[in-house]
């Protein structure tokens, strides 16, 4: 039990530190506040593995490896603000972890469509656990920034809605064709 709890523990920091590294590769800009990215990858790995809790302590490590690294430096605003994008935000990645049963059902079927399925719809969420906080942080926060006429709120749905359906999109590609070509990544060790 101890080693099964260990294994657990190191793919949580491994997988947290390879996201991080993802994240410092350049990204797709459409602007300023747009920006899109395959870095969560490794987070929705573990929460196809482990579940709930694992990606959600794997996500929130990946969010303060960001802050410790220097890589958040110029978009923390307050501390609150920095609370919500970096610990929050990055934590509900974990939400995908939710979908852990129906995925490994599938792969000890052998049922490669139906796991990509599966994938992609949890993907889909844990990309939306992250993006709604970057959204109420965005029109509390970065609202200031709107152009001229548009509401925060807009600002916000526009700047965080782009980002996160382009990064979903990316993210369910490349999990989709990793784990059609390989399922074994995501079957839990046991």
């Amino acid at each position: 039990m101890k080693t099964f709890r260990l294994v657990v523990l190191i793919e949580i920091a491994i997988c947290a530190a390879f996201a991080l590294v993802l994240d410092l590769l350049p990204s797709i800009k459409l602007s300023p506040a747009i920006s899109i990215s395959f870095a969560m990858v490794p987070i929705f790995v573990v929460a196809f593995r482990w579940g709930v809790k694992a990606s959600f302590v794997s996500g929130l490590l990946w969010g303060i490896l960001q802050i410790v690294t220097g890589d958040a430096a110029g978009s923390i605003l307050t501390p609150v603000q920095g609370f919500i994008e970096y610990f929050i935000a990055f934590a509900f990645i974990g939400v995908a972890g939710f979908f852990r049963p129906f995925i490994q059902s599938n792969i000890h079927e052998g049922n490669r469509g139906k796991i990509v399925f599966w994938v992609v719809i949890a993907t889909f969420f844990g990309s939306i656990g992250r993006y709604f906080w970057h959204f109420i942080a965005g029109f509390i926060f970065w609202g200031k920034y709107a152009p001229k006429g548009q509401s925060a709120i807009l600002y916000s749905f526009i700047a965080n809605g782009t980002t996160m359906i382009f990064t979903f999109i990316l993210c369910a590609i490349i999990l989709g064709i990793i784990i059609s070509t390989s399922p074994k990544l995501i079957k839990k060790f046991a």
